[in-house]
């Protein structure tokens, strides 16, 4: 009966030493949490700010439409851009070409203050503009030679200066055209304006048309060799294509022209056109785009027109062109690095939109693992130290009171020696230390104890009564 009667109440003070030691546990663990937010929460801002860091630096996502400004429909700039944008289609970007009257409405497209009409890429021929007069605009290189024929009615003094159309009446083209521009920047040095000439707004077919029904003296056509109106015009007997005897002469003049020849026979060897070599200038055709357009699509239109233009054609060999070099406005560092390195083994073997994805992340990845590597490694070692650092200041506590317990023969710090070991055991009892510490932490105890008996054994002998 009596153990009976103590069986419930061992089994209470058991489960009540549990509940003690689960609730001591719980402090523990919540004293060890806190040393770890010590180390930890340092390294989170670091890792936090490494990824803001990154983030500054890190593009978005390329848009799934760009635009680009061309020319007229009929026209070969529009021609091109929907070249480009079948490029672009295989890679899932959406390239809007837009017609345009020419150049000098691309460059205002370019430089819109209205996100809805903005391009982002235009085609401009030389001559038009430069990075002075059209700030926050970039090359992506120069793409084709574009010869510039002047024909004129065949009479009896052939004409090889520009300063021999004085009085007549000439085709440039329409206002905003590239060609116009280009003619009034070379009839000009030679005299001949709107006061000198009349200056007929016509272009393609009618300026074409004007010329062979004697309604023109003289057309400028800025046009492939082979476009129809060149041809037919180069076939035509009462017309004649102008020599320019000073070609070299403008090149210098001009850093956008090239000097090019047309060889004697080269539209046509049987009926042996031109008859003569006919000398040319030619200003080269570039893209351009506006400053920010997203590096990944700034390769993908170097690789489209890499695509398009790399052929040869009448007045320049393959892999002449497209050329990453431009005399009038800065090339793109992005188009510059495309060109050199092509696309990346990412690009090139995976989607575009996967490999631009896997990208952007490793570049937020290498600050963030070069922040996270030597913290990790530096992380346990600090929190170790941490300690070590506390067992070891208590270690030298108790030793300090140690070293004074045999050098009070009267007892008179008995109090204080006890006072002090107190603070000791309850400091050292309150240390979170993890498992690895274990042993030094329980060495520790075992001191302490060690110099309680030492401290007892001297009360002991100081209070015992003289026999």
């Amino acid at each position: 009966m009596a153990q009976n009667r103590k069986l419930p109440t061992l089994a209470a003070r058991k489960a009540n030493l549990d509940a003690v030691m689960g609730s001591r546990l719980r402090d523990i663990s919540a004293a060890q949490m806190r040393e770890l937010l010590l180390i930890v929460g340092p390294v989170i801002l670091l890792v936090l700010g490494a990824l803001w860091i990154a983030s500054r630096f890190v593009q978005p996502a390329p848009p799934k439409t760009i635009s680009i400004a061309t020319g007229g429909q009929s026209g070969g700039y529009f021609a091109f851009g929907k070249r480009y944008a079948a490029s672009l289609k295989k890679h899932g970007i959406t390239l809007d070409v837009r017609p345009t009257a020419g150049s000098l409405e691309n460059v205002r497209l370019l430089s819109s203050p209205d996100p809805a009409e903005r391009a982002d890429l235009a085609l401009l021929q030389g001559g038009i503009t430069n990075s002075k007069e059209t700030p926050g605009v970039v090359s992506l290189g120069r793409l084709f030679l574009e010869p510039l024929w002047v024909f004129y009615r065949n009479g009896s003094e052939p004409i090889d200066r520009l300063h021999q159309l004085k009085g007549k009446r000439i085709a440039i083209g329409p206002e905003g055209s590239g060609t116009r521009h280009l003619a009034t920047r070379l009839l000009e040095p030679n005299g001949v304006t709107a006061d000198t000439a009349t200056l007929l707004p016509l272009s393609g077919q009618a300026a074409a048309d004007a010329l062979t029904s004697g309604q023109a003296d003289a057309v400028f056509l800025a046009l492939a060799p082979e476009a129809p109106i060149v041809q037919t015009l180069l076939a035509t007997p009462s017309v004649r294509l102008m020599n320019f005897a000073r070609g070299e002469a403008y090149t210098r003049r001009f850093s956008y022209l090239q000097r090019i020849v047309l060889p004697q026979g080269a539209i046509d060897l049987v009926r042996n056109i031109p008859a003569e070599d006919v000398t040319l200038v030619a200003p080269v055709a570039a893209l351009v785009a506006r400053e920010g357009l997203h590096p990944a699509l700034v390769g993908l239109m170097v690789e489209a027109i890499k695509e398009v233009h790399a052929g040869g054609g009448m007045f320049h060999r393959i892999g002449d062109f497209p050329r990453p070099l431009d005399p009038e406005f800065e090339l793109s560092d992005d188009a510059e690095r495309a060109f050199k390195t092509g696309p990346s083994w990412l690009k090139r073997n995976l989607p575009f939109w996967l490999a631009t994805f896997i990208e952007r992340a490793v570049v937020v990845a290498v600050p963030l693992a070069g922040a996270l590597v030597p913290l990790i490694k530096i992380g346990p070692a600090l929190y170790k130290w941490r300690v070590r650092r506390r067992l070891l200041y208590w270690y030298g506590r108790l030793q300090a009171l140690e070293s004074t317990v045999g050098d009070d023969p009267s007892g008179d710090s008995l109090e204080a020696q006890r006072a002090e070991l107190g603070t000791i055991d309850r400091a050292v009892s309150s240390i979170p230390v993890p498992l690895n510490f274990a042993d030094q932490y329980y060495s520790l105890r075992a001191a302490i104890d060690l110099v309680r008996n030492r401290l007892n054994g001297r009360t002991v002998l100081l209070t015992a009564p003289l026999s």
